[in-house]
């Protein structure tokens, strides 16, 4: 046999593309999906001076021992990976990212899914993933439970007074307020969304004008012109 004979691939070796795009199926509602566009904006506008981790919604994960895309993979309705370059991607392809599982996932429950959640998806992010953190949420009737990683076994995470549960993957609280999923700082404050942050800066601009404007008239009543300070 020759050196090229030797060199060249089996005919039943499969060896996968380089870019391999995620095969999800349509999301359950559309509250499953605002849900994932929630905690995916929030997230990025928290974070959005690191460049240090890949959040992701309806992505396939493809994790084959033999790297083949047609074995092997699920599909999480939201993960965060750290330690990994901030870049779009079609898919998570573990092989392609230096052996890199998700550090926290959060599945939304619906009638459809939520026995495979419960079950073989938190067996397999417990026990092939290792992913320190999962979570799980029902949009429909609130249902809200999170587990970490404890000597390779996942264990309930205690909520605080207010039902929220921490995450220490995230160094966020996680909690339902107004039927969703939310963020929260360790001091208590909600993580805005993008409209939620250009609100509150609206409004201190207007508070800050209106003070400037009172300032103004008090001045004008001391015959103290304020454009000439």
């Amino acid at each position: 046999m020759s050196v090229a004979q030797e060199l060249e691939p089996a005919a039943d070796i499969i060896f996968p593309p380089g870019d391999i795009e995620s095969h999800e199926p349509p999301l359950e509602s559309d509250l499953h999906l605002r849900q994932i566009i929630l905690l995916l904006q929030c997230l990025e506008l928290w974070w959005q001076n690191r460049n240090d981790f890949y959040a992701a919604g309806n992505l396939t994960i493809y994790y084959s021992q033999r790297q083949l895309k047609s074995e092997e993979f699920r599909g999480p309705d939201f993960f965060v990976v750290r330690g990994c370059e901030r870049k779009p991607r079609k898919s998570w392809v573990i092989w392609q990212e230096d052996g890199k599982y998700p550090n926290i996932i959060v599945e939304l429950l619906s009638s459809s899914t939520k026995a495979t959640d419960k079950g073989l998806k938190k067996q397999i992010y417990q026990d092939i993933f290792r992913t320190p953190e999962y979570f799980w949420f029902d949009p429909n009737n609130l249902e809200f439970v999170g587990f970490h990683l404890v000597d390779g076994n996942y264990q309930p995470i205690e909520p605080n007074p207010q039902g929220w549960l921490w995450s220490q993957q995230l160094d966020l609280y996680l909690g339902v307020q107004n039927n969703q999923l939310r963020y929260f700082t360790a001091q208590g404050e909600l993580v805005p969304t993008p409209e939620e942050l250009a609100a509150q800066e609206k409004q201190r601009a207007d508070e800050e004008k209106q003070r400037a404007e009172r300032l103004a008239a008090k001045l004008r009543e001391l015959n103290i012109d304020p454009d000439f300070l």
